[in-house]
C-alpha cells in the first residue's frame, strides 16, 4: 500500500493531506467518499537513505530538508505522554498534526497515513529517511513487538533530551574561550594591517634606524599586506584538504586518533563517546534488546570513529564466545573504570544500572573537565593576547621615543 498526496476541495475550501490506498484510483474514491471534490493526487515517494523527505506534489524542485533535532525529539516526548494515558497511536498522531506547523506536520501525517494503513510506526519511522535515527526505530520496533511502546518511546525522549542537555551544557563552557580567541585575533589582523602601517610610515620615509622590536612588527605587517591573498588560498586550500580527508572513513579515523592524543581535549572526547554508547545500550537494553543487537546499534549511533573500530573488534570478539569486559579489553581503547563496571554488570545481571552508573560519572567528569578547560584556558588566551599587543605597542613606541631623545 502506498501514501499519496492530494489536493482538494471541501466546500469553498482548498485542503491538502496524504491518504494511503493501493492506487490512485482507490485514492480518489477515498477522497470522494469524504466528501471531497479530488483536483489532483500524486504518489508519495520516500526519500532515500540519510535524505529527508519533502512534502510536494511538484518533484522536481529541490528537497527541503526534514523536521529537525529538536521537532523529532519533542514529537516522541508528546507520543509518549499521550500513549502514557492511554490516547490510541494514531489519535495521538492526529491531535499532534494538529498543534504542528510545516515540516513537522507534514512528517507526522506520513507517520500516521502509514500506520493507518496497517504499517508499524517502525517501518513509518524508516520511510521518513534520516528524520529518525536508527536508535529511535529499533525502540519503536521493540516497544511495538513488546506492547510496551509508551515506556519505550518515553526511554528515547529521556536519551534524546539528556544528550541535548549534555551537548548545549559542553558548547557554553567552551563558548567564551572561543569568543575571546576570536576576537583577540581579528584584533590583532587589525593592528598589524592598519595601525602599525601608519604609524610606521613617517619613521621609514625619513630613513631613521629602527629597533629590532620595530622591525619585526613591521616585517610582519608588511608581509601581511603584501601577501594576505595567498594566506587567504592557502586557508582556503588547508580547509578544503581537512574537508576532503574528514569525509572519508581513513581520514576521520587518523584525525580522531590524533585528537584522541591530546592532554585535556582528547580524554574530554573519549568519555563524551563512552556516555553516548553507555546510554543508547542501555536504553536498549531496558526496551529488550539483546545486547549484540544494541551494541551493533551502539556502534552506528557514535561518531567517533576509534571508538566504533572498538566496538566492531567487542562485537567480533562476543560473537566468537568472549566475555564482554573480556572483549572490550582487548580493544586498548576503553578505561579500566568502564571494563570493570560492564564485568560486574554482566556477572550480577544488572547490565542496564551499570551502564546508568558509568554514563552518570562520565557526565560529571566531563562536565568538570569542560568547566576547568575553560577556566584555564581564558586567562592565558588573555594574557597571550595582552603580550603580543604590549610586543606591538613597544614597538610602534621606541622608535618615536628614540626620534624624540634625538632631537633633544
Amino acid at each position: 500500500m502506498a501514501v499519496y498526496l492530494y489536493k482538494a476541495l471541501s466546500g469553498p475550501r482548498n485542503v491538502a493531506g496524504t491518504i494511503a490506498a493501493d492506487t490512485p484510483r482507490q485514492a480518489r474514491e477515498l477522497l470522494r467518499a469524504q466528501g471531497l471534490t479530488v483536483r489532483d493526487v500524486a504518489e508519495h515517494r520516500a526519500a532515500k537513505p540519510g535524505k529527508w523527505i519533502r512534502l510536494s506534489l511538484r518533484p522536481s524542485r529541490p528537497a527541503n530538508r526534514g523536521p529537525g533535532r529538536q521537532q523529532v525529539t519533542t514529537f516522541i516526548r508528546e507520543v509518549a505522554t499521550l500513549l502514557s494515558v492511554g490516547t490510541p497511536l494514531l489519535e495521538a498522531m492526529e491531535i499532534l498534526s494538529r498543534q504542528h506547523r510545516g515540516r513537522a506536520r507534514s512528517s507526522i501525517l506520513l507517520l500516521r497515513d502509514h500506520v493507518a494503513a496497517g504499517g508499524s510506526l517502525a517501518s513509518a519511522m524508516r520511510l521518513q529517511g534520516g528524520a529518525f535515527d536508527e536508535l529511535a526505530i529499533n525502540i519503536a520496533d521493540v516497544g511495538e513487538d513488546s506492547g510496551s511502546l509508551d515506556s519505550s518511546l518515553e526511554r528515547l525522549a529521556v536519551f534524546r533530551e539528556r544528550a541535548e542537555q549534555f551537548k548545549n551544557r559542553l558548547g557554553t563552557a567552551l563558548l567564551y574561550p572561543m569568543i575571546v580567541t576570536l576576537v583577540g585575533s581579528c584584533a590583532a589582523v587589525f593592528l598589524m594591517t592598519f595601525v602599525v602601517p601608519r604609524i610606521l610610515q613617517p619613521l621609514v620615509e625619513q630613513a631613521l634606524p629602527l629597533p629590532l622590536p620595530t622591525r619585526i612588527v613591521k616585517g610582519v605587517s608588511d608581509f601581511l599586506l603584501v601577501w594576505w591573498w595567498a594566506l587567504g588560498i592557502l586557508g582556503a586550500l588547508a580547509a578544503a584538504g581537512v574537508s576532503s580527508m574528514l569525509k572519508s572513513p581513513r581520514g576521520r579515523m587518523l584525525f580522531q586518533r590524533a585528537a584522541m592524543r591530546l592532554p585535556i581535549l582528547g580524554p574530554i572526547a573519549l568519555k563524551q563517546s563512552v556516555v553516548r554508547v553507555a546510554v543508547v545500550l542501555s536504553t536498549l537494553l531496558k526496551s529488550g534488546v539483546v545486547f549484540v543487537k544494541a551494541l551493533q546499534v551502539a556502534r552506528r549511533s557514535t561518531g567517533n570513529w576509534p571508538v566504533r573500530d572498538a566496538l566492531e573488534k567487542c562485537e567480533a570478539a562476543i560473537i566468537a564466545g568472549a566475555d564482554i569486559s573480556e572483549a572490550l579489553e582487548r580493544t586498548n581503547t576503553f578505561p579500566p573504570m568502564v571494563v570493570q563496571l560492564l564485568a560486574l554488570g554482566q556477572q550480577s545481571g544488572r547490565m542496564e544500572e551499570m551502564l546508568d552508573q558509568l554514563a552518570a560519572a562520565y557526565e560529571a567528569q566531563i562536565s568538570t573537565d569542560a568547566n576547568r578547560l575553560a577556566a584555564v584556558f581564558e586567562p592565558v588566551m588573555i594574557i597571550i593576547l595582552a603580550v603580543f599587543v604590549l610586543f606591538i605597542v613597544l614597538a610602534t613606541v621606541l622608535p618615536i621615543l628614540e626620534v624624540g631623545n634625538a632631537i633633544q
